[in-house]
C-alpha cells in the first residue's frame, strides 16, 4: 500500500514539473485571489495544460484538474476551435455566389434556411435567373452580350429588379406550366353543385394544405399548419388547434396561405415549398365588427367575414382554434397560383350582352345550397330555373324566391341538428343552432355567379309564421354581404324531432346584376 502511495505522488510530482518547465517564467500567469476569473492578458500568454498521459492513472488527473484553474482557462482562450471565425462566412460575397451558381434549386433552398446571412446571398437574383433559364429554357430573358458594355449593362438590368424577384418567377412558372394541366382535370363540371367534379381529387394529388400567420404587436410572426380538413360537396373546412395561440387582444394581422408542394425537377425532391396569400385580415379593424354566432359551456364562437370562425376560451379571451370554410370555386387556382403577398386574381367571366331579352339577367338562375358542419352534411339541395320580374327589384336587390311558404311540396326536411362540432388537442365539444352554409348560384350560361362559404347562425324567429301546415316554433337564419342576402326559415318539430325548411329567398345586389350583364336595371 506504501510503495502504490509512493509511485502515486511521484508520477503526480513529474506531471507538475513538466507543466511547469514547458512554459518559460515570465508567460507564467500570475494566480487570481478569491478564485476570480484571470485577465484577458493572462488569457493570452498562459500555457496549455499538459494532456494525459498514458502511465497517468485517473485519480492522478483527477488531482491535476483540482488545481486551480489559470491553466484551463488559458487553454480555453487561446483554443482555435473557439475563437476563430467562420471560414465560410469570411469569405469575399463573388467567390459564394461562385460557389452558390453550382448547385440546384433545392439545394439553394436549403442553404437559405441556414441563418439571415445565407438567406440573404441564396435569394440573389443573377443566381435565380441562371436557374431560370436553364430549367425553363426562357432564353428571350436572358439579353445577347455583344461586348463588355452590354455585358455590364446585361447584368445591371438583372440586379435592378427586388431581391428574390428570379426565384419568385422561377416558381410561378413551374406552377404556371401546370396551369393548363389543372384546366384540364378541372374542366368536368358536376351537374349538382355546377363546379368542377375533381376539385378534392386535384387538391389532394397537390398535397395542398392551409396555413395561418398571424403577426402581434412585437412584430413577431408564428405560423400555425392545419391541423385536420373536411371537404363537403362545394368546399372544405379547414382546423387549426394549438395550445401556443398569442392572446387576441395581441394579434394585429392574420394571413391565410394556400400551401403546395412543389416538385423540382432537377431533383425530384418536394420539400420546397410554394405559399399563395388568400387573405389577409386586419385584426384590430376585424375585431371590432366581430359578430358572436353561438357559444357552450367552455368557447364563444366569433365569425370573421367572409369565411372564418375564430373560438374563444369563455371567461379568458384567448384563442382556442381557428376554423375557415373554404369555397371550391377557383379554390385550386387560390391556393396554388397566388403569391406570398399578392393573392391570385380570378379573371371575370362576362356573358355576352344580349339587346333582344327585355329581362336579361333575370331569369335562367340555379342554386346548390348546402348545410353542414365539421363532420357531416346536414341538408343539401338544388333548384333551377329561378327568376325575378322587373316589377319585383326593390330596394337595390333582385329577389329570387325558392322555397315558398305556401308551397308545400317545396319544404325540404332537415336530416339532424343544426350544430357545430369541435375539438382541440385536449378538450371538445358541441355549439348548437349554428352550422356552416355553402352556396352557388349559377348565371343563365350555368357559370358560378355568386359563391358564398360561411358560418351562419339560426335564432328563434320574432315573428309568428304564417305557414298553417306545421305547428311548432319558428327559427331563422339570415346571412349579408356586399353582394347579397340569404333569409332561410325553420320550423321545429316536436314530435319528430326534425327541423323543416319551409322558406328560402336570395336577394341578389342590382349593381352586381348590372355590371354582369351589361345592365341598367
Amino acid at each position: 500500500m506504501a510503495t502504490g502511495r509512493g509511485q502515486f505522488f511521484r508520477s503526480l510530482r513529474r506531471g507538475v514539473e513538466q507543466a511547469r518547465n514547458r512554459a518559460p517564467a515570465q508567460n507564467r500567469a500570475p494566480a487570481q485571489r478569491g478564485g476570480s476569473a484571470p485577465s484577458s492578458a493572462a488569457c493570452a500568454q498562459a500555457p496549455t495544460p499538459p494532456a494525459r498521459s498514458k502511465s497517468q492513472s485517473p485519480a492522478e488527473s483527477k488531482i491535476l484538474s483540482s488545481k486551480p484553474k489559470s491553466s484551463v482557462a488559458a487553454a480555453c482562450c487561446r483554443n482555435p476551435a473557439r475563437s476563430s471565425k467562420n471560414h465560410i462566412e469570411s469569405l469575399p460575397p463573388e467567390i459564394l455566389l461562385k460557389i452558390l451558381s453550382y448547385i440546384d434549386a433545392a439545394s439553394l433552398l436549403c442553404i437559405g434556411c441556414v441563418n439571415k446571412w445565407f438567406h440573404k446571398m441564396a435569394k440573389d437574383n443573377a443566381l435565380w435567373y441562371k436557374i431560370y433559364t436553364t430549367a425553363l429554357g426562357k432564353r428571350k430573358w436572358k439579353p445577347k452580350v455583344i461586348n463588355e458594355t452590354t455585358a455590364v449593362l446585361s447584368a445591371a438590368s438583372i440586379e435592378e429588379k427586388p431581391s428574390g424577384y428570379w426565384r419568385r418567377l422561377y416558381f410561378s412558372k413551374i406552377l404556371g406550366n401546370n396551369e393548363n394541366k389543372l384546366k384540364h382535370q378541372l374542366k368536368n363540371i358536376n351537374p349538382y353543385t355546377g363546379l368542377p367534379s375533381k376539385t378534392e381529387q386535384v387538391l389532394r394529388n397537390l398535397q395542398a394544405t392551409w396555413e395561418i400567420t398571424v403577426l402581434d404587436k412585437k412584430g413577431q410572426e408564428i405560423t400555425f399548419e392545419q391541423s385536420h380538413a373536411y371537404f363537403s360537396e362545394s368546399s372544405v373546412t379547414v382546423c387549426w388547434t394549438s395550445t401556443h395561440w398569442p392572446f387576441l387582444n395581441n394579434l394585429t394581422l392574420l394571413k391565410l396561405h394556400g400551401v403546395i408542394r412543389v416538385a423540382l425537377a432537377e431533383s425530384g425532391t418536394i420539400e420546397p415549398v410554394w405559399r399563395s396569400l388568400m387573405a389577409k385580415h386586419d385584426m384590430k379593424s376585424i375585431w371590432d365588427q366581430r359578430k358572436g354566432i353561438g357559444a357552450d359551456k367552455l368557447v364563444t364562437l366569433f365569425h370573421i367575414p367572409p369565411g372564418l370562425i375564430v373560438g374563444i376560451w369563455r371567461g379568458q379571451w384567448s384563442v382556442a382554434f381557428f376554423m375557415a370554410s373554404l369555397h371550391f370555386h377557383k379554390l385550386v387556382e387560390r391556393s396554388a397560383l397566388g403569391s406570398s403577398i399578392c393573392p391570385y386574381t380570378v379573371p371575370a367571366e362576362l356573358p355576352p350582352f344580349d339587346d333582344v331579352d327585355p329581362e336579361y339577367g333575370l331569369h335562367g338562375y340555379a342554386l346548390h345550397i348546402s348545410l353542414h358542419n365539421t363532420i357531416k352534411d346536414i341538408m343539401s339541395a338544388q333548384f333551377t330555373q329561378l327568376f325575378c320580374k322587373t316589377d319585383q327589384i326593390r330596394n337595390g336587390f333582385v329577389m329570387l324566391k325558392v322555397i315558398g311558404r305556401n308551397d308545400k311540396t317545396q319544404h325540404t326536411p332537415i336530416s339532424g341538428k343544426i350544430d357545430t362540432p369541435w375539438r382541440t388537442d385536449a378538450l371538445g365539444g358541441i355549439v348548437e343552432n349554428c352550422c356552416l352554409m355553402s352556396l352557388t348560384l349559377l348565371d343563365e350560361t350555368q357559370n358560378p355567379f355568386w359563391c358564398v362559404s360561411t358560418p351562419v347562425a339560426m335564432q328563434l324567429s320574432a315573428k309568428e309564421s304564417t305557414c298553417f301546415d306545421y305547428v311548432g316554433e319558428n327559427y331563422v337564419i339570415y346571412y349579408q354581404d356586399s353582394e347579397g342576402k340569404v333569409q332561410m326559415n325553420f320550423v321545429w318539430l316536436e314530435e319528430r324531432g326534425q327541423f323543416f325548411l319551409i322558406n328560402l329567398v336570395l336577394f341578389i345586389a342590382t349593381e352586381k346584376v348590372n355590371k354582369h350583364f351589361g345592365r341598367q336595371y
